[in-house]
């Protein structure tokens, strides 16, 4: 039997992942990746580098993507609550531009994998969160790119319920629009 239940969405090779929990009295133990498990699903990726942020209400992290460097990343919420985000990139694909999104919290303890070729950000809906993601590239600063988060081409529906402001990095307030990106993914 399988750890791991593994949900394709409207955007193939995107997943949201619930892993199986074991609790008693103590609390309780789940396994976050399991390689075995996750090729058997399909998800033959290697990670090579884990990453974890902290950020309050009404951040807006995104929306992310690597030019040369390109990243699949396996997200997850250990405190808090987001609303998760991956934007097809691929030319060539029949979801260009289209975006698939979906609540991450310690509660619901589910994982979104978004694969290379994706631009990736979250906007956090609780008092606060820390998010953790394995990458299967390392990180390269030359390599950076985004889209801006609020791409009318895109729209991605960000649930703003609740949140008096959007808090962006100086870097993500200067995100060109999908159309105006020279991408070659």
């Amino acid at each position: 039997m399988s750890k791991f239940n593994f949900n394709k969405t409207s955007i193939p090779g995107v997943y949201i992942i619930s892993p199986s929990l074991f609790g008693d009295n103590r609390g309780y133990f789940m396994e976050t990746y399991n390689y075995n498990e996750f090729k058997e699903a399909g998800l033959d990726m290697i990670f090579v580098q884990d990453n974890q942020s902290k950020s309050k209400k009404g951040v807006l992290r995104g929306l992310h993507f690597q030019k040369e460097h390109m990243q699949g990343k396996l997200v997850r919420v250990i405190k808090g609550e987001v609303f998760d985000v991956a934007v097809d990139l691929r030319k060539n694909s029949e979801t260009y531009g289209k975006w698939v999104g979906v609540t991450l919290s310690e509660e619901n303890k589910k994982q979104f994998y978004v694969p290379t070729g994706f631009a990736h950000g979250f906007l956090v809906l609780s008092e606060e969160a820390e998010f953790c993601y394995k990458c299967t590239e390392f990180y390269h600063p030359e390599s950076e790119g985004g889209i801006m988060w609020n791409d009318p081409d895109i729209n991605v529906e960000w649930p703003t319920e609740g949140i008096d402001n959007i808090i962006l990095s100086d870097k993500d307030q200067k995100h060109p629009r999908l159309s105006e990106c020279k991408i070659e993914l």
